[in-house]
């Protein structure tokens, strides 16, 4: 019966085409019109979302500049670094998880008082996790007031932890970060600088984190790595390789472009075309979803999937593939074409495409590949990036084997 139903179906989908060659047609041009709709509405949202990112980088601009009139170096979070001050702009903890250091500093009057705030500051950090920065964080108050483009896919942040799972054996007790603080704030450790402010000094804090923090964090975040590397058909450690080079783990990660959380999701391309793979539909995600580390981590391997089984799939060889991948993963798949095209006689448009550099790839070994990666990909940056994640991938391979 079923058999029949589409049989049924097939014969009045011929009947309304005059021939098989016009039905294919139809067909073609309802491909066609599918696509064409996708990127209509890819257009209007990137365009929804440029005046949104807009009025976000105003914001960011505004608010750096107000912390100009107390720091002479006014800092915001960066991929590799979560900065946050307090609301008067005069107590800031910069947590370094590149450099794997905290930096407290407090504009104050006095010794005492300063050393109160540092103490302060300083619990705050290690305790906070990433939900209570989302919902106290003076910036991202302003940015949250912000008006969303219409279907905005939103979502909360998780309350996991940032530090304290680094910096403590178990779970933090009053006790336990009490004598943290005492034994990390003394005076002999505090240095005092120079201020903006008449008749006050900046005191400033720098502490060491433990040397295993970057293994600490990565295992915080294996349960979701694990499950979506296996589920996009990656390795876990190329995942991980990737984190740590995007952002060393920094669940508070923000480029200027903007990219959000630890594999650094730009929402208006990579985050556009890993939602539309994931859940076929149209969206451009927030911020916080992306700080959401399970959907970043969601997002970002999508992302590799669509690079490596989509974009790159003409590329035989899967080490080769896997190079590609990599470094497209920072710089695009165009520029991976055109490392490969850049001196043939193409027009522009034809250089960024891969179906004219992938005869010339296959026809070279890996080790051939990874090195004209190195010496024809038109920035630097691709290049050092390429060079780090795939050293970090064999470190990942010994700790998640």
């Amino acid at each position: 019966m079923f058999q029949k139903t589409l049989l049924l179906a097939a014969l009045i989908s011929f009947a309304d085409a005059e021939t098989f060659k016009e039905f294919q047609q139809q067909q073609m041009q309802k491909e066609s019109g599918n696509k064409q709709e996708f990127y209509q509405y890819k257009k209007s949202q990137e365009d929804a979302f440029d005046e949104y990112k807009k009025a976000q980088l105003k914001a960011f601009d505004d608010y750096k500049k107000s912390l100009g009139a107390y720091w002479s170096d006014p800092k915001i979070s960066t991929k590799k670094e979560w900065v946050a001050y307090t609301p008067d702009k005069k107590t800031r903890t910069d947590v370094d998880f590149e450099k794997n250091t905290i930096t407290v500093q407090t504009i104050a009057t006095s010794p005492e008082d300063a050393k109160e705030k540092l103490k302060i500051a300083l619990a705050k950090a290690v305790t906070i996790d990433n939900k209570g920065v989302q919902e106290t964080d003076p910036l991202e108050k302003i940015l949250s007031k912000i008006k969303k483009p219409v279907g905005l896919v939103d979502a909360p942040v998780k309350d996991e932890p940032i530090l304290s799972n680094v910096i403590f054996d178990n779970k933090p007790t009053k006790s336990s970060v009490k004598k943290y603080v005492d034994d990390n704030v003394k005076d002999n450790k505090i240095m005092v600088l120079q201020s903006k402010i008449e008749g006050a000094h900046v005191y400033s804090l720098n502490i060491q984190m433990p040397s295993d923090t970057m293994q600490k964090k990565s295992k915080q975040y294996y349960d979701d790595v694990r499950r979506y590397a296996l589920k996009e058909s990656l390795s876990i450690p190329l995942v991980f390789a990737i984190m740590q080079t995007e952002s060393s783990f920094n669940p508070r990660a923000r480029s200027y472009i903007p990219a959000f959380g630890l594999m650094q999701i730009v929402p208006n391309s990579a985050g556009m075309d890993a939602y539309h793979y994931l859940f076929n539909e149209k969206k451009l995600v927030s911020s916080s979803y992306l700080y959401n580390s399970t959907n970043n981590i969601m997002m970002g391997s999508a992302y590799l999937h669509i690079l490596y089984y989509k974009y790159l799939k003409d590329i035989k060889d899967p080490v080769s593939r896997l190079y590609c991948t990599i470094a497209a993963y920072n710089t695009g798949a165009g520029n991976i074409a055109w490392a490969f095209n850049r001196n043939k006689k193409l027009s522009s448009r034809q250089k960024y495409s891969m179906s004219y550099a992938a005869d010339d790839i296959n026809a070279l070994s890996s080790n051939n590949v990874y090195n004209r990666l190195l010496r024809d990909l038109r920035y630097d940056e691709p290049k050092h990036y390429l060079k780090n994640v795939s050293t970090r991938m064999v470190a990942y391979s010994k700790i998640y084997k």
